[in-house]
């Protein structure tokens, strides 16, 4: 006969042989003993984890010719020696359809399916349709076997084994029993594989089983995989293989996780040289950047995890530790080693840096140097700071409990960091002086009583005064000066003057103000006074003349006689009641040139014209009335103009002439 592979050779055909999937398991053999069989089963999960096998034998128990209970089949379990379990074990069952979903996936092979479930199975009790990866099967070939899995015949059982159950409809998957099944446990990985060497007549050492197991990752398939090729490829001693760590590493690519262990160590003393150093030891040696990230990303969530459950230097773990972290006892001794150099937001910053390296080496083209530069930045983050620690280093104010830089040279600190990374700082008291109300000497701004007399021109009311709260008392050696906000009701001109003051009493006179520098106050065209020889209706008169005189500037002579002009500060300020983007059209440069024309024949040639636009008030200044001959009242006297205003109650604000000038 020929070879057979591990995976193939020891297969379970009992419900009992499968490993770490009790949870389905049992409910099916409960089932079976209460004769509660469904008639569609969806069965997901990782990969090599058996879920097609339990299909199987489940189809097996079945179909068994022997009833349960009996003398040859006691349990649920299949008898394994009747006719119908030795052909379905052996793949040619006439009425145990195994069908490969992912070759036959349409709509025209699930109709023949579906014509093909009508008939009656030609010997068994079922006729059992076992669908391996379900999950490839078309929505279209779907929705045609709906109505046969919602109203199946008695004598049909469907079985789907899929790795992405999401991929499943949901109206197929609400008509069938569905069975999650769970990754397999290492332990349970490690006692199969160690029953199989003895049986293979192998010797394997504790070390070389442990890293089968972890290479298996929860797939016993994967794990009898890499054993069937360790076995290929051991050395023979005594006519028996031998299996050790050190071969099952260089046949798998991988390296020892001492050589993680030793670049922690080396990120822990901060030493970049050793990093590097043994980084290119590994690649020298013809080791894949993508797979050193790979294996330091599983070191790094183990020394996590170790970190986490409390696991020591010496590897003792108990409670959850044993069930988070699925290694050997060597192995975790050697986690426990490397997350005692670090705290557990360090050790979850490396994991972090080194998951990002480990998705960037998938499309970089120089892998060697993102690895690289990934370990280095494990050195890098090593010299961060917490902000704890540098928080600790500011001196803290008395009585408020915050940290500042201006502290006093007498203040002692709050709070120092202690040493060990990964700690919290440690508080120390604070030696605080009594509390002692820091005020001037004299205060200038002490309110009198005296009520100045209203008739007086230069009497007015005195200043509120609001003096600010008191401030919290600092720990200093000088005096601080209490801030204060003072509110005038009256503007500053209005104030008493000094020698007002020089009639009062002597025990009501006010201590002389601090000379302040008063702050420019913007002009308005409130407050501007004309300090200019010329006057502003003249010149407006002016310029109003020369415009109408000037051949087509009606319209700019009209917004111009409208304006408001102010002459102050060596400046003609006219405010227009045109808009902003208005204001180029209506005085445009040849109206401009007029005006500065006739203001100069008007001796106001010196000053400076500033032509504003017009700002909308909440309340609308009443339009004036248009001048006789101008260009609005023309447009006024229109009629159409005129059944627009009776029509809207609309009003003229603004005309712009475009007609031709020639």
């Amino acid at each position: 006969m020929a070879y057979q592979v591990l995976a193939r050779k020891y297969r379970p055909q009992r419900f009992a042989d499968v490993a770490g999937q009790d949870h389905v398991t049992v409910t099916l053999m409960n089932a079976l003993t209460q004769g509660r069989i469904a008639h569609g089963y969806i069965f997901s999960g990782h990969r090599g984890i058996g879920k097609t096998t339990i299909a199987r034998i489940l189809a097996m128990a079945l179909n068994c010719r022997n009833a349960i209970g009996s003398p040859q089949r006691p349990t649920a379990e299949p008898c394994e020696v009747c006719e119908s379990c030795v052909e379905i074990r052996a793949g040619n069952a006439v009425d145990v359809i195994e069908i490969d979903a992912a070759t036959n996936r349409g709509i025209d092979e699930i109709r023949e399916l579906r014509d093909a479930a009508r008939y009656r199975p030609a010997r068994d009790k079922y006729k059992i349709y076992i669908l391996d990866e379900a999950h490839q099967i078309t929505d279209a070939a779907f929705n045609a076997l709906l109505k046969t899995l919602e109203e199946p015949p008695e004598h049909i059982v469907f079985m789907m084994a899929t790795t992405q159950p999401e991929d499943i409809p949901q109206t197929v998957r609400s008509r069938c029993q569905h069975f999650s099944f769970h990754a397999v446990k290492l332990v349970d990985i490690l006692g199969e594989l160690r029953g199989i060497a003895q049986r293979e007549g192998v010797d394997a050492d504790e070390a070389a089983l442990s890293l089968l197991a972890e290479a298996g990752d929860g797939s016993m398939r994967d794990a009898l995989s890499i054993m069937d090729q360790a076995i290929a490829s051991a050395p023979v001693e005594d006519g028996r293989p031998r299996l050790d760590a050190g071969q099952i590493r260089e046949l798998m690519g991988t390296v020892p996780n001492a050589v993680f262990e030793r670049l922690l160590e080396a990120v822990d003393g901060n030493r970049s040289a050793e990093v590097i150093t043994v980084a290119n030891q590994l690649l020298d040696a013809g080791n894949s950047p993508a797979q050193l990230a790979r294996q330091f990303v599983r070191y790094l969530r183990n020394c996590v995890i170790a970190k986490i459950a409390g696991v020591g230097a010496d590897g003792a773990a108990e409670g959850a530790a044993t069930e988070l972290l699925q290694i050997s006892a060597d192995e975790q001794r050697r986690a426990g080693r490397s997350a005692s150099l670090f705290s557990e937001e360090e050790l979850t910053r490396f994991l972090q840096v080194m998951l990002r390296t480990f998705d960037e080496l998938g499309y970089r083209q120089e892998q060697r140097f993102h690895f690289e530069l990934g370990l280095l930045k494990l050195v890098h983050l090593r010299r961060l700071l917490p902000i704890e620690e540098v928080l600790s280093k500011f001196p803290v104010s008395a009585g408020t409990g915050q940290t500042g830089s201006g502290g006093s040279p007498r203040a002692t600190s709050a709070a120092s960091a202690n040493p060990a990374r990964g700690t919290a700082p440690v508080t120390r008291p604070v030696e605080v002086s009594p509390a002692v109300p820091s005020k001037p000497a004299f205060s200038p701004f002490k309110q009198s009583t005296r009520r100045f007399d209203e008739s007086s021109p230069a009497a007015s009311p005195a200043p509120v005064v609001e003096p600010a709260k008191p401030s919290p008392p600092v720990v200093t050696t000088a005096p601080e000066i209490t801030p204060v906000t003072v509110t005038y009701s009256k503007p500053v001109d209005s104030l008493p003057s000094p020698e007002a003051k020089e009639t009062l009493p002597d025990a009501e006179k006010e201590p002389a103000l601090p000379k302040v520098d008063k702050e420019p106050v913007a002009p308005t065209f409130s407050n501007l006074q004309s300090s200019s020889s010329h006057s502003a209706e003249s010149l407006q008169k002016a310029a109003t003349d020369a415009l109408s005189a000037a051949k087509g500037q009606d319209t700019a002579a009209d917004a111009v006689a409208e304006a408001e002009w102010v002459v102050a500060g060596g400046e003609i300020r006219v405010q227009t009641e045109v808009s902003k983007i208005m204001l180029p059209m209506v005085i445009n440069s040849e109206a401009e040139k007029v005006i500065r024309a006739a203001l100069r024949d008007a001796g106001a040639g010196t000053l400076k014209l500033v032509l504003l636009p017009g700002v909308k008030t909440a309340t609308e200044k009443k339009p004036k009335a248009a001048r006789v001959g101008s260009v609005q009242a023309k447009a006024l006297e229109h009629p159409i103009v005129q059944r627009a205003q009776s029509l809207f109650n609309a009003e003229v604000r603004s005309v712009i002439d475009l007609r031709d000038t020639e």
